[in-house]
Formats: C-alpha cells, sequence, structure tokens
C-alpha cells in the first residue's frame, strides 16, 4: 500500500520535544494524529542534549562534593571517575524517561511511524515509500551540532556534543571551542571529572546573550574553579598531532590538548527534507513563521529548532502545544519569548528571564537595576555558593528582568517567570513571604530592596 487510506487531522515530521508536544496535545483535543520520527521519540533533548547533559553535570557535582568533603566537616576523598559507571547512571535516567514517554504515546493512540520521512507536498509526509496524508503538517525536524568553516569533526580527536556525551574516557586535557551554553556545560562538567579544560569563545564574554553581569559572575568563577577561557578569539585552524589537537587562533595564540569540543551552536535540520520544493520561506536553513508558527502555506506549520526562535526544548513544548490548540479551534496567545526563562546549568548555574540591561535600556529608556548578592543568603552560605540576583525595572513599572548567577539558581527562575509576566512590580513582590532559610529569599529580598525597604541587604 502506497497511501494511507484517509487524512489524519495532524501529520508530524519530527518526534522531539516540539512534535511530541503538539501530537500529545492534539491527541488530547480529540484529533487523529500520525508522528513520523527517524531515530527515537524524544528527540536531541531527551536522548543527546538536555537530559544527558544534566545527569553528567550531577556527577560531577558529586565527585566535587567528594573531593571538597573537608570543608563540610566531612572526611571524604575522590578514588576516581567510573566512566562506563558514569554512562549507565545516564542512560538509566534516559531510559526510563524514554519508555513514559512510549507509553503517553500508546496511550493517547498516536499513530507512530519510525523512518525517516520527507516532506512530499503540502497535506502529506512520505516515510518508507508510505505517503501519509494530513488536513494539516507540523514541520519539527529539529537541529544538529554545527562546526566551524575548515573543521574536520572525526569523532574521536575533534567531537561535538554528540560524541562529548558518549566518551569512553576521561581526557586529560580538552579545549572548548564555544563559550556558549553547551561549551560551559560540559566545560563544567569535564572540570568536575579532573580535565584540564580551556574554553574559546569568538566573542567578549562567556554566555555572550546573558546580562554582561552574569557572564562576569560566571567568568569569575570559572577562574576560581581553574577554568581557562580565551575571550574574542577566533579559530583560524584546529590541526590534529601525534598527541591530540592543537587550535591556532587568529590572534596568534596556540592552545593544544587531548581533544577539541566543538560546541559552537546547532543548525536546522531542513536539507533535502522538501521543504524548498513545497514552496516554503526559509532563511539559512530555519522555515520561517509568524508568531502563531504559521508557514507561508497554509496547510504547514514548523516548531522548534527548526524555526529561528529561542532552541530549547521548553520552547519547543510552547510551541507544539500552541499549534495544537490553533488547529483544534482554540484561541491560544502568541509565545513572548522574553518571558520564557534561560538556563546554563554549570557550576555556577545561569538563569535569566525578560530583558538584559542593555535590552531594557533600549525597550524603555530609563531603567532601575538592583544587584543583591548571595553572600547575603544563608542557605548560599551553608551551600558555599557565591552569585547575585540582579533585578531590572521600568521606571514607575514591572520588574522586567531577572538574572542570577548560583548554585541550583535554575531552580528559582520559575518565579522569576511569574514575575515578569505577570508584569509584577517590585512592591507586588516585597509583600510576598519568602520561606528562610532558602535561595528563594535572595529573591525576595532582592525585591525588599527594589522597593526601598531592604531588610537584609544595605541600602
Amino acid at each position: 500500500m502506497s497511501e494511507s487510506t484517509s487524512p489524519a487531522d495532524l501529520v508530524i515530521l519530527g518526534g522531539g520535544s516540539g512534535g511530541y508536544a503538539a501530537a500529545l496535545r492534539a491527541a488530547e483535543l480529540g484529533m487523529s494524529v500520525v508522528l513520523v520520527e527517524k531515530d527515537k521519540v524524544g528527540g536531541t533533548c531527551l536522548h543527546r542534549g538536555c537530559i544527558p547533559t544534566k545527569a553528567l553535570l550531577h556527577s560531577g557535582e558529586v565527585a566535587d562534593l567528594a573531593r571538597e568533603g573537608e570543608q563540610f566537616g566531612v572526611k571524604t576523598s575522590l578514588a576516581g571517575i567510573d566512566m562506563d559507571g558514569v554512562h549507565a547512571y545516564k542512560d538509566g535516567v534516559i531510559s526510563k524517561l524514554y519508555k513514559g514517554l512510549q507509553g503517553l504515546i500508546k496511550n493517547r493512540k498516536i499513530t507512530y511511524v519510525e523512518g525517516e520521512g520527507r516532506l512530499a507536498s503540502a497535506t502529506s509526509v512520505e516515510v518508507n515509500g508510505q505517503t501519509y496524508e494530513g488536513r494539516h503538517i507540523l514541520l519539527a525536524t529539529g537541529s544538529y551540532a554545527r562546526s566551524l568553516p575548515g573543521i574536520e569533526i572525526d569523532g574521536s580527536k575533534v567531537i561535538t556534543s554528540d560524541h562529548a556525551l558518549r566518551l569512553d574516557r576521561v581526557p586529560a586535557s580538552a579545549i572548548v571551542l564555544g563559550g556558549g551554553v553547551i561549551g560551559c556545560e560540559f566545560a563544567s562538567a569535564w572540570k568536575s571529572f579532573g580535565v584540564d579544560v580551556t574554553i574559546v569563545e569568538a566573542l567578549p564574554h562567556l554566555v555572550p546573550l546573558e546580562d554582561e553581569s552574569s557572564s562576569k559572575l560566571l567568568e569569575r568563577a570559572f577562574r576560581r574553579r581553574k577554568i581557562g577561557f580565551e575571550l574574542g578569539g577566533r579559530v583560524s585552524g584546529v590541526q590534529t598531532t601525534d598527541d591530540g589537537v592543537r587550535v591556532d587562533l587568529e590572534n596568534g595564540k596556540t592552545f593544544e590538548a587531548e581533544l577539541v569540543l566543538v560546541a559552537v551552536g546547532r543548525g536546522p535540520v531542513s536539507q533535502g527534507l522538501g521543504y524548498e520544493e513545497a514552496g516554503l520561506n526559509m532563511d539559512r536553513g530555519y522555515v520561517l513563521v509568524d508568531e502563531y508558527c504559521r508557514t507561508n502555506v497554509p496547510t504547514i506549520s514548523a516548531v522548534g529548532d527548526l524555526i529561528p526562535t529561542l532552541q530549547l526544548a521548553h520552547v519547543g513544548f510552547g510551541e507544539g502545544i500552541l499549534v495544537a490548540e490553533r488547529l483544534a479551534g482554540l484561541d491560544p496567545a502568541p509565545i513572548d519569548y522574553a518571558g520564557v526563562p534561560r538556563i546554563t546549568y554549570s557550576d555556577p548555574e545561569v538563569a535569566s528571564v525578560g530583558f538584559t540591561e542593555a535590552q531594557a535600556k533600549e525597550k524603555f529608556g530609563e531603567i532601575k537595576t538592583l544587584t543583591y548578592d548571595l553572600a547575603g543568603n544563608g542557605r548560599s552560605q551553608i551551600l558555599k555558593t557565591t552569585g547575585a540576583v540582579k533585578l531590572i525595572q521600568a521606571v514607575d513599572g514591572p520588574v522586567v528582568g531577572v538574572h542570577m548567577v548560583g548554585s541550583r539558581v535554575g531552580e528559582l527562575i520559575a518565579e522569576a517567570q511569574l514575575i515578569y509576566n505577570w508584569e509584577a512590580e517590585a512592591d507586588d513582590v516585597a509583600g510576598l513571604i519568602h520561606p528562610h532559610p532558602t535561595q528563594s529569599e535572595a529573591l525576595g529580598e532582592a525585591h525588599l530592596a527594589l522597593a526601598g525597604k531592604p531588610l537584609h541587604a544595605h541600602s
């Protein structure tokens, strides 16, 4: 049989965060759904991204605690890193989540098709010689790990994050090309494992999309942890040597290490999938959409890393749900991308929502800022973490940016998200009593100070 009998309400190409979220929500709303995935449902996030990297970082945290137990009055020592054990732990987490996700797909009666699909027309997808017709098509084919021109990825000495997650050894030394989220997370985990790490970033700061104050706090913490970094350094060449790899920079500097991780961002998976032939508007491989994730072809939508929005799994979830609800005749609001929380899970963590100081000045003109140092927070002292909470407020208006650096601050960004998205003013938050002793108090104390009534902070 070359064609399915009757068209489904929705055919989804790609089973990653955006694709499966759309499938689950559409099925919940009574639509018939076909979900096509060439690898495993869950996509990059579950199998090669968010989940495995955070597991590695947690293993690193445990290693650091074992190494540093004495400062907490506990006599511990680190006997070593067992990479087989680390992978067993990481893969166990993935496996449990993967089984759960497969169960959800089955439970919602979604037709799951395993195979490499391509867009055959404005209303059909072809997989393994079979055509699946849909009243609507959702493209969610995700992203791949980019490289730099002239750099050959060999999978052993010059690797991407995909290879790094399967590395069977702890390298003695590593150079990380790219000081964004992915680069900083791997550098942090590897340092915890005992690797001599150097980050090379072409822009003037690490995590360059964050507020400059957050970047500076992370840089200070990385210096303390003896993670090397070269800022404003453009790569001119990468050569493999007998011992490992040599990286040459345009400024004449040279770095050598056992391996190089290329972490210069991710690009959209769109080549050879029939997108241009269907007449879709594209830009540098991205599929262009409006604020409702609609393409220029009325029967086709696109979500996730395939479109030029924030490349975050939770953004994919939000976009997938938005499309499903729109197609079901509901009236979902477009996503305010500034209101989406962003986290770098390094040690220390960097978390933010809303606008950076530079963006806020451009958008609102006059602004107020306040920085609350975690030195004044009891729980942060117990955890022996340093950092700060920085608030940005439109003058006589709401808080428009929250930026945090410190251990575990990623868990605090949910409250900050509500503050930004509900357009709370400093006084609104100052009136809320935060539990003591928690790190969430730092957020409360910062708003008390911004409202002109500081408690554990100098006025």
